[in-house]
């Protein structure tokens, strides 16, 4: 079967990710999305570039970048290296308000009224144009052979979720990159919205009770839990065992709560996440099911006005990637 949409990948920066970035590539994948989550892993340039030089075709982004964790001249500059790397055709540029790379650390997201001038500097930067930044001048200084010639020209999407970052996206020209999108949500006036999405393939014979399905596909729904919490959104209270969730959450003094919900945050069930995620969780990730059942959800997604899906594998990375890439019937599956 043809997807209906492109089908891509999205990983947290560990020391296997190039290796799992390259085999994406030869599954046929179209991007590679990395986190930002220094609180959580390792770091996503460090990550992206080791990647570009084990890959040939497979577009490379941070998915999404935290414009409070770095100088905007650091973040110019770095974008500017892997485009030295790929070229400006295979790299693609993600930035968020921060629900894990702040978060986690304890701090709430960025304001949305502030967005369109985090990522309009490190455009201006890129095109070669002298910016104000903290009150004084700043311009890309790298001379021929020390970075591509200015302007450098790359997509761009904001991580969102509701209508303001949509709002946001739309206003810049920008695509979206969405997890949990509103129901009803409209993506239209943006170049592309790409869903994040959890799951795994299910084997013959297996439910969405079993112990494997659970510790592969459970942290994508505990995120959910994560999320609703820490944004005081009531559609916490639609997700199996809610209640029980909140309590053993509050239970965590508020000042170090982020530690206890952020840990293995998209890579492992924590010990709040056992006590309350079960096969029910399961239901809110769009890919828990069998193999079959993908070219009927990616049909519903498109629909919806998804133009891209970045599955997140976890657990064996290796299987999969390769499951994902037979059901979504990538080339090189």
């Amino acid at each position: 079967m043809t997807s209906p949409i492109r089908i891509s990948c999205a990983f947290p920066p560990v020391p296997d990710t190039p290796a799992h970035i390259e085999l994406a590539e030869r599954l046929g994948y179209h991007t590679a999305w990395v986190y930002d989550t220094p609180a959580l892993q390792l770091d996503v340039w460090m990550t992206l570039a080791l990647a570009a030089v084990r890959t040939d075709r497979i577009v490379l982004g941070p998915g999404v970048l935290i414009p409070s964790l770095r100088h905007p001249m650091v973040t110019a500059s770095a974008i500017a290296h892997l485009v030295s790397l790929v070229g400006a055709d295979r790299v693609v540029v993600g930035v968020g308000t921060g629900f894990t790379g702040r978060r986690a650390m304890g701090r709430k997201p960025l304001r949305w009224a502030d967005m369109p001038g985090h990522v309009g500097t490190v455009q201006a930067l890129l095109r070669g144009e002298t910016v104000e930044v903290e009150g004084r001048p700043v311009r890309m200084l790298h001379w021929p052979g020390q970075a591509p010639d200015r302007p450098i020209e790359v997509p761009w999407v904001l991580g969102v979720n509701g209508p303001r970052g949509v709002d946001a996206a739309r206003d810049l020209g920008c695509g979206v990159f969405t997890s949990r999108p509103r129901p009803g949500a409209s993506f239209d006036g943006v170049p592309s919205a790409t869903l994040l999405a959890f799951g795994t393939i299910l084997d013959a014979g297996e439910s969405l009770g079993d112990p494997r399905v659970l510790a592969t596909a459970g942290p994508g729904a505990a995120v959910a839990y994560h999320a609703f919490l820490e944004q005081h959104d009531d559609r916490i209270a639609g997700l199996p065992n809610a209640a029980r969730f909140r309590e053993l959450a509050e239970a965590v003094p508020e000042d170090v709560r982020h530690l206890a919900l952020h840990a293995g945050h998209l890579t492992e069930l924590n010990e709040i996440d056992r006590e309350v995620v079960t096969a029910e969780s399961l239901r809110v990730v769009p890919f828990a099911c069998a193999a079959g059942e993908v070219p009927e959800r990616l049909d519903g997604l498109a629909a919806s006005g998804i133009t891209d899906v970045a599955f997140q594998p976890m657990g064996d990375i290796d299987r999969e990637l390769r499951r994902f890439a037979e059901a979504a019937g990538l080339p090189g599956a």
